[in-house]
């Protein structure tokens, strides 16, 4: 069984919050997008949202094309690997700093170069499948973000080995919702929802100062049914989960974070990990390291940065936060409990 596009957050809005023209959703950036305008909202700004996401798209999505028409400059990176430099527009280049970044500070947890282990798994393809542990192996060997190349002077990125691949399929929708919401900023939008799959950003406040209502997916319940409420304004909240893409095979589920350490996906106990961050790309990208961490050496990464907090669900139906989500994050989900952390002792 293949599940795609699971909302992992759900966002609530009372009905104060006016609206001029409905919401616009399009598939774009390989999921389904919704823009939510409040008061104000006009039909350029949607368009100017949804124009900047297919260029986005055109830089950065994967597909089969060769190094001919329709190859993105992800694409080209990809072909060129082992070969050469290849000539990327900045913001390609922004997004794999940042990606290089946090693969760093995870300790290779997140990393951009896993390309040939997704490509081997093929999950949330048409065919996903278990491979053979000597194919892992050879894949898990092409994988190390210390491979790449970023030369900001020329202009250019570059695999230092064949067979070597991007994918930027942890970050890249992170550094969408950003551009959408610097796009309203300049517009003068005051408030909106901006949900990519899943990742959202709460532009903005509700009327009378009061802060957005987030409500965060229960990862063993259907679709909708959340386990608490993320109370937040001008935050990203992006969710990894076990549940958002996966295959089943002879009764054991697979899904879609895989393991930099072992190539399989990754088995720690965590169903779901939720971050709240000021920025898209951050929350994006820290919800899937913290996921490969584990809760405690998540927590303690997200205690080291500024405007970050994280909510981490166990497969016991524990819930354990980073020192300042306490202030934002009220559980409603009955049959979960929120455990002590040692971040919950902390302040920064």
């Amino acid at each position: 069984m293949n599940r795609f596009g699971a909302l992992l957050v759900l966002a609530l809005c009372s009905l104060s919050c006016s609206q001029d023209i409905p919401p616009r959703m399009e598939f774009v950036l390989g999921t389904l997008c919704s823009v939510n305008l409040f008061e104000r909202g006009t039909v350029a700004d949607y368009g100017a949202v949804f124009a900047r996401f297919r260029e986005i798209q055109d830089v950065m999505a994967l597909t089969a094309a060769s190094a001919g028409e329709g190859a993105t400059d992800l694409d080209l990176v990809n072909l060129n690997a082992g070969i050469g430099p290849v000539a990327v527009r900045g913001e390609l280049l922004d997004v794999l700093e940042e990606a290089r970044r946090y693969a760093e500070l995870s300790g290779g947890a997140f990393d951009p170069t896993v390309g040939p282990l997704v490509k081997l798994w093929g999950i949330g393809s048409d065919n996903p499948r278990v491979p053979a542990a000597d194919e892992i192996e050879r894949a898990l060997a092409l994988v190390d973000w210390r491979d790449l190349v970023i030369d900001r002077a020329a202009g250019t990125a570059f695999l230092r080995r064949r067979g070597q691949s991007l994918d930027l399929g942890a970050i890249a929708k992170g550094y969408a919702a950003d551009e959408a919401a610097a796009i309203l900023r300049s517009r003068r939008s005051r408030r909106a929802l901006i949900d990519l799959g899943g990742n959202i950003f709460a532009l903005g406040e509700r009327p009378w100062w009061r802060s957005w209502r987030i409500g965060v997916q229960d990862p063993l319940d259907d679709r909708g049914n959340y386990l608490g409420i993320l109370r937040v304004k001008n935050t990203s909240v992006v969710t990894s989960g076990v549940y958002e893409r996966y295959f089943e095979e002879e009764g054991r589920r697979y899904h879609h974070i895989l393991s930099t350490s072992d190539g399989y996906p990754v088995q720690n106990g965590l169903l779901a990990v939720t971050i709240a961050a000021a920025r898209s790309i951050d929350a994006d990208a820290l919800s899937t390291a913290c996921f490969a961490l584990g809760p405690e050496r998540g927590l303690a990464l997200v205690e080291t940065l500024p405007d970050t907090e994280a909510v981490f669900v166990d497969r016991d139906r524990n819930v354990m936060l980073s020192s300042g989500a306490a202030k934002l994050f009220t559980l409603t989900g009955g049959n979960y409990r929120v455990i002590p952390t040692i971040s919950s002792s902390n302040t920064r």
